[in-house]
């Protein structure tokens, strides 16, 4: 007798039937699960080194800084003084030396921190605004007006330093056209009573590029249509301008102001290289101060004072985010 022969069932231990899946039917859960942890393995595997970076050169940088803004300490003895807030005090009202320093850096910086964000509107706004209308060589003029941000470093400052000597290339523009009193004898650095609007001119000049772009970028966002309405309602040049694209970039405004004063408040590289803050201290600001006690005090233990002095900066900056932000959540 023989048997006939049935076909091999297919399915689990209880007896039930598994078909296959179709061409283009979602995977099992458990094999998409497994998936995305993979990828979530890989993710974390990629982005660890930047933590691992972060962490070492970020928190435990920001975290040493804190805790030496308490002590007295010249960067190579082995041990710190432990003062308390005594760094802080010195800093701020005690010190018969280091306060009134600090006070007139702190008004200098509060200068370039009223002047720089100002100028900077005011020259980056309308530059975006005719460089938005441009129909040729739009891409070659951005480039030239983004060219001093690429190009700022040492050099430029440099360069800058050649431009206002007495014998510079301000002095004898003004000459050849006939405004030689407008001269400075002792170069536009060298005159305290021009030092610092000019060194204010200089930062703005490496901050309009940026601006620009920003505007530019906010710019052609606007929709066509609503510049279209205005000109159907009669409005110019000036008033469309004035009454519709300005409070539409009105957002894109807070932070370019947001960014040069945070710049203004802690930059000092330019004031280091062009003017070391002088003549005398008419161009001494709180980042060149800070960086001075760091750094240009032989051995003296003034590393816990610019420590202190760096997280006054940074309690300012914070203020003053807090301010900006505050400010643009009530215009929006």
């Amino acid at each position: 007798m023989t048997l006939a022969s049935r076909p091999a069932e297919s399915g689990t231990a209880g007896g039930g039937s598994r078909s296959p899946l179709p061409a283009g039917a979602p995977a099992p859960l458990r094999t998409r699960r497994r998936r995305i942890g993979a990828e979530a393995v890989s993710g974390y595997l990629f982005v660890a080194p930047a933590v691992i970076l972060f962490c070492v050169l970020g928190l435990y940088t920001v975290g040493y800084g804190f805790l030496l803004s308490f002590a007295t300490w010249n960067g190579f003895t082995p041990n710190w003084t432990w003062v308390g807030l005594d760094n802080y005090a010195d800093l701020l009202w005690r010190d018969p030396v280091y306060a009134p320093r600090l006070r007139h850096a702190a008004l200098n910086t509060l200068y370039v921190m009223l002047a720089a964000p100002a100028l900077t509107v005011l020259v980056s706004f309308p530059l975006a605004v005719l460089l938005n209308q441009v129909k040729r060589l739009q891409t070659v003029l951005r480039s030239v007006y983004f060219l001093p941000y690429v190009t700022s470093g040492i050099a430029v400052f440099f360069a800058w330093q050649y431009i206002l000597q007495p014998d510079g290339a301000i002095n004898s523009l003004l000459d050849s056209l006939g405004l030689g009193s407008l001269q400075q004898p002792q170069g536009w650095l060298g005159n305290p009573t021009t030092a610092m609007p000019t060194m204010i001119m200089v930062t703005v000049w490496g901050h309009v590029p940026v601006a620009m772009l920003l505007y530019l970028t906010g710019l052609q966002g606007i929709d066509r249509s609503v510049l279209e309405a205005a000109q159907l309602d009669g409005a110019g040049w000036w008033r469309t301008n004035a009454s519709v694209i300005w409070p539409l970039v009105r957002p894109i405004t807070a932070i370019v102001v947001l960014l040069n004063l945070r710049e203004s408040l802690q930059g000092f590289q330019t004031f280091l290289v062009m003017t070391n803050g002088g003549p005398g201290d008419h161009t001494n600001v709180m980042g060149l101060e800070a960086y001075r006690l760091a750094f240009l005090k032989n051995l003296s233990p003034t590393l816990g004072l610019a420590s202190a002095l760096g997280w006054i900066l940074f309690a300012l900056a914070l203020v003053l985010a807090l301010i900006n932000l505050r400010a643009l959540r009530s215009k929006t």
